[in-house]
């Protein structure tokens, strides 16, 4: 019996300890991280990783509503398409679909576009763009195709450039400079 306790609490630990790999954490690499305590905190803190209890303490007045002006990419989505009538724009769903446009150039032809978004990062592989056109004769006869031609790319690629303007300018905004309290005193 009391063999049976011992292989009963060694097994699974030395199975749980083979999988470590070599005794290193996974994603921690040293030259990133610096040694010091305080550099790491400061670090974090100063990126916005890490929360301060004056903070907590200091009287608000309002709230604090971020809801969709904080998602970088849905700011640069809609300021790139605002030209476009919306037919839906669905925030918590991560999609923008536009009504159909018509250029008066060409009035026998429509485009209409889907942005479906799959992360918040501003990251190349963040948006799905797709690009209908609908072009219809003298009798309205419409046909409808969709295209994954330039326009799709160049539409992602300016929505990404002003999304990482976006992020920039919001990351100088919430910077703050961690100065270290002596909690001794």
């Amino acid at each position: 019996m009391h063999i049976l306790r011992i292989v009963l609490i060694f097994v699974p630990l030395i199975f749980l300890l083979s999988n470590c790999k070599n005794g290193k954490l996974p994603g921690a690499d040293a030259r990133k991280v610096p040694y010091s305590a305080e550099e790491r905190v400061k670090r974090h803190l100063e990126s916005g990783k890490g929360f301060r209890l004056d903070n907590a303490f200091k009287k608000k007045k309002g709230g604090d509503f971020e809801f969709a002006s904080s998602n970088e990419l849905w700011r640069a989505s809609l300021d790139i398409i605002d030209f476009m009538p919306l037919a839906s724009a669905n925030y918590s769903g991560g999609m923008i679909i536009t009504d159909w446009y018509v250029d008066k150039n060409n009035p026998n032809e429509s485009i209409k576009l889907t942005i479906r978004f799959l992360t918040n990062e501003v990251r190349s592989d963040a948006l799905s763009i797709k690009v209908f056109y609908k072009k219809c004769d003298e009798f309205n006869k419409c046909i409808i195709n969709e295209k994954s031609g330039n326009l799709a790319k160049e539409l992602k690629k300016e929505i990404l450039k002003l999304a990482a303007k976006y992020k920039s300018k919001k990351d100088d905004e919430n910077f703050q400079e961690y100065t270290p309290t002596d909690i001794k005193n």
